[in-house]
This record gives C-alpha cells, sequence and structure tokens, in this order.
C-alpha cells in the first residue's frame, strides 16, 4: 500500500524512491483537472436541474403537465446518447493529437453550448426551433462531457509520479460532486431570492450564463499547462494508431465492457434520485421548489 501523504511542501515524493516532482507543477495539473471537471459537470447537472422544474412549459407546452416533463427529460436524455460519442470523438484526437487540446475544447463546447441555452428563446417566441435548438445544444454539452471525463483523469494521471497514480487520478471525478454542490445551490439560491414569475422568466438563465466566468477560469488553467511527459513519450517512441479505439476494443474489451456497465448503474441511480425525483415531487407530489429542497 502507498505511503501517506507527504508532509514536505516542496515535492511529491514517490513511494518507490523515485523522482520528485515540483508542488508548482502538480498543484496546477491538479487542479485543472478538478476545475474543468467541476465546471463541466455544473454546466451538465444545472440542465437537469431546470429540465425537472422549468424546461417542460418553456420548451415542450402541452395540455398536461406530466407531458410537458416528459418533453424536457426526453431533451435531458439526449445527452447520454451523446456521452459516448464524446468519448469516442475526442477519447481518438485525445490518443493522436494529445491531452491538452482535446481538453481544451471539450471545455469550450461545453461553455459555449451551455450559455447558449440561457439565450434561447422559449416556445412561445420561437415556436419549434426553440426545442429543435434547445436539443442541439443538449447534444453538444453530451459530447463535450464525454471527451472530459476521461481526459481530465489521463491529465492528472499521465502526470503523477511513480506510485501516485491512484490518488491523482481522484481529481477529476471529484468534480462531479461539486459541479453537482454548485448547481443545485444556486438554483436554491434563486429559488429563494425571486418569485416563481421571476423565475420562470428570466431567473433560469442566470446558471447557465454564469457558466461562462466558469469556463474562461477553467480555460485559462488549461492553456497554462503542457503536454503530459507520458503521451510525449509514446509519441515519442511510435508513431500513434491510426484507430485508437480498435486497439482498445482488441485489447481491452473485458475491461471496456465492465467498465461501461458499472458507469451505466452509477448514472441510471443517481439521476433518478435527484433530476427525476425533483420533477416528481415538484409536480405530482406539490411540493414547492424550495420545500423539496429542504426535505433532500
Amino acid at each position: 500500500m502507498a505511503d501517506a501523504l507527504p508532509t514536505d511542501t516542496s515535492t511529491f515524493r514517490s513511494t518507490d524512491g523515485g523522482t520528485a516532482r515540483p508542488t508548482a507543477v502538480t498543484s496546477r495539473i491538479l487542479v485543472s483537472s478538478l476545475i474543468g471537471t467541476s465546471v463541466e459537470f455544473y454546466d451538465f447537472y444545472i440542465y437537469a436541474t431546470a429540465a425537472s422544474l422549468i424546461f417542460g412549459p418553456l420548451f415542450f407546452p402541452a395540455s398536461v403537465s406530466s407531458l410537458e416533463l416528459i418533453g424536457a427529460y426526453a431533451s435531458f436524455g439526449i445527452a447520454f446518447i451523446a456521452r459516448p460519442i464524446g468519448g469516442l470523438v475526442f477519447g481518438h484526437f485525445g490518443d493522436r493529437v494529445g491531452r491538452k487540446a482535446t481538453l481544451v475544447a471539450s471545455l469550450l463546447l461545453m461553455g459555449l453550448a451551455t450559455a447558449a441555452i440561457g439565450l434561447l428563446p422559449s416556445y412561445a417566441v420561437a415556436g419549434w426551433l426553440a426545442p429543435a435548438l434547445l436539443c442541439l445544444l443538449r447534444f453538444g454539452q453530451g459530447l463535450a462531457l464525454g471527451g472530459e471525463w476521461t481526459g481530465a483523469v489521463l491529465l492528472a494521471l499521465e502526470n503523477a509520479p511513480p506510485g501516485w497514480r491512484a490518488r491523482f487520478a481522484m481529481f477529476a471525478p471529484l468534480g462531479a460532486p461539486i459541479g453537482f454542490l454548485l448547481a443545485n445551490g444556486l438554483f436554491l439560491l434563486l429559488t429563494v431570492s425571486l418569485t416563481p414569475a421571476e423565475f420562470a422568466s428570466w431567473g433560469w438563465r442566470i446558471p447557465f450564463l454564469v457558466s461562462l466566468p466558469l469556463v474562461g477560469f477553467g480555460l485559462w488553467l488549461r492553456f497554462n499547462l503542457v503536454e503530459t511527459p507520458e503521451f510525449a513519450e509514446a509519441v515519442a517512441e511510435t508513431k500513434p494508431a491510426r484507430v485508437p479505439l480498435v486497439e482498445v476494443v482488441r485489447d481491452h474489451s473485458s475491461q471496456l465492457i465492465i467498465g461501461a456497465f458499472g458507469v451505466v448503474a452509477c448514472f441510471s441511480l443517481y439521476y433518478v434520485v435527484t433530476a427525476f425525483a425533483l420533477g416528481y415531487g415538484t409536480t405530482s407530489l406539490g411540493y414547492t421548489r424550495l420545500n423539496f429542497s429542504e426535505c433532500s
């Protein structure tokens, strides 16, 4: 088992006596990995919350409120079709071009798609074009998060000194709960501060537009990174595979299948008890948004 975290603040030392790595470098790498996934999951979760609370009547009006909610959840589900596609696309170019470039692209795509959602007209203003654009932008969010998740893990893992790979890699997944708390905390603050009419009119747009400065900060961090040394060494030794996915399926198919089912089990349960429960509680059960937040 790896030793406890070192108390020396000047270096991260490997557990096998290997080369030390300056704290300034590792801190920037880990913060970039954590902040990037936090911002992307914030963007992803604010859509889940808005779909449960407001998107039904705004973009999918129907004579029955349950049909409005179904339409909103259907648009929410588009991202789960896009996420594996994003993983394939960004993973392909990440293995051929580099980790840094694809991580910058995924974060930029997520930020632009999220901010654009905050500027969309409603169905009452633009008709069918409004939900069509909403679904398109949601697909963009899914593509971006599909590329972000594994890319951010690789960014930290491939910069880790020997003996520290698992602990470095954990920083990217920590962005998921941080993004969730930021997203729902902001919606709770808006619920307390605004009237229902103000929230429905313009308040729901604020969390989407707040994404822009968050993404800008994340991009600043990532533009100041260099390519991971492990990727640079691999490219120097041999030419990248023409289609990296073929090698993954051929050499690691069992791990790929197990990992895919594990992620499906995790996130399906998660979104049932968050997004679906929020929509069900505030419609069928009659809770107010504030009361439901307090109960949960």
